[in-house]
């Protein structure tokens, strides 16, 4: 008498099936890379600065504003003042940005003042002007490669003004100069290193 042999089992043994999808024992797939299961650092503040960075940009920056102030009284265009305060911050408080740097802050706002003269040419003095030559400015600008976002508010003091075309240019790239060599001097004292480049 011939005995016919059990049928094989088909179904998979656990231990098959743990080693085919990974999950044995609570380990978790192999098809999920270790790093996908941690969220990723989210950025912080900036680190607080060394004393004498911090002493040394502030002093330079406050008195760079002075002198702008006492200039811009001298030659009533007081209105300058903001606009070049924060430029100064850039210059002062983050010398390493494309902004900060000798062209962009002499280039972007001449060419924002000049964006603006042209705004009050066709539009005259007002709001809307103002508010178009802001937002030229800014493509000027861009085109020209000397970003700078606190000469955009140079074009609008222009176009709300409408002051003397070349005794304000002159005053502001007095000013601009002013502040350059003010962040030369504050990088200096503190041992940064500005400007990254002139041109």
């Amino acid at each position: 008498m011939t005995t016919t042999p059990a049928p094989e089992n088909t179904l998979p043994t656990e231990t098959e099936t743990e080693t085919e999808t990974g999950t044995a024992a609570g380990t978790a797939p192999s098809a999920i890379p270790a790093a996908a299961a941690v969220p990723p650092r989210r950025p912080g503040p900036p680190p607080r600065p060394r004393p004498r960075i911090l002493l040394g940009s502030t002093a330079g920056s406050v008195a760079a504003l002075l002198l702008l102030v006492a200039v811009g009284t001298a030659l009533d265009q007081p209105l300058l003042v903001p606009p070049l305060a924060a430029s100064m911050a850039l210059v002062a408080g983050a010398p390493d940005l494309p902004l900060s740097q000798p062209r962009s802050v002499v280039g972007g706002q001449l060419l924002s003042a000049l964006t603006g003269f042209a705004v009050l040419t066709v539009a005259g003095p007002g709001l809307w002007g103002a508010a178009v030559a802001g937002g030229l400015a800014l493509g000027v600008m861009t085109l020209a490669r000397t970003p700078h976002s606190p000469a955009a508010a140079t074009a609008v003091i222009v176009a709300l003004t409408a002051p003397p075309f070349w005794s304000f240019l002159g005053l502001l790239a007095l000013a601009c100069l002013l502040l350059v060599a003010v962040g030369l001097g504050a990088a200096r004292v503190t041992g940064r290193t500005y400007p990254a480049y002139w041109f």
